[in-house]
């Protein structure tokens, strides 16, 4: 055999070495639950998160900060309103102002932008406990953008039987230097 056949032939051996250990590991992730390159062998990985806590950047100096832990775990993966987890905002200028805190009821993300609601459970925000408020927070590394249901009513006490998932465009910028917020993307079985 000439030397070129046979480096030929050792180089089809490896490929073919390589596409069985390729299949192997995939039947082996399959087999397992596990879609292959998962995070975890025993659990998969969630399906979708938003966390993270930053500053708003104001011109005038008002002291806003968003704080989000919210997950949509692997076995709620079609319906986002399973969402569990928690936020906290709040927004003072000049020694006046208010916080508020709540639970997440849902969560939507898509590449690197997600939406999320939640209930206020506690506030000094007159009006505002049990108010459904929404969150869109564009994860663009160090220039995260920011945007919130209550934009165009003025306050979260405002907001009037906002539904599930619903949020305005982000339109604000965080501060460089003060945080950072993630998203993980929503992968649904229906989205290709």
């Amino acid at each position: 055999m000439s030397r070129n056949a046979s480096a030929s032939t050792r180089i089809r051996v490896a490929a073919g070495v390589a596409a069985l250990i390729t299949v192997a590991c995939t039947a082996s992730a399959t087999a397992s639950g596990r879609s292959p390159g998962a995070d975890s062998p025993t659990k998969p990985r969630e399906a979708a998160a938003l966390t993270g806590s930053a500053k708003l950047s104001r011109t005038l100096g008002d002291d806003i900060t968003f704080t989000f832990d919210a997950h949509l775990a692997a076995e709620h993966r079609t319906d986002p309103a399973k969402a569990t987890g928690t936020f906290r905002f709040s927004h003072y200028l000049d020694g006046e102002g208010a916080w508020a805190r709540g639970r997440i009821d849902c969560l939507v993300t898509g590449g690197k932008v997600a939406v999320a609601t939640g209930v206020i459970t506690g506030s000094d925000l007159p009006g505002a406990k049990g108010k459904r408020v929404g969150f869109t927070v564009h994860d663009l590394g160090r220039h995260d953008r920011l945007g919130y249901s209550w934009a165009s009513v003025g306050n979260p006490a405002e907001n009037k039987d906002l539904p599930k998932c619903v949020s305005s465009a982000p339109f604000e910028r965080v501060k460089n230097g003060t945080g950072d917020f993630r998203v993980l993307p929503w992968q649904p079985d229906f989205v290709e």
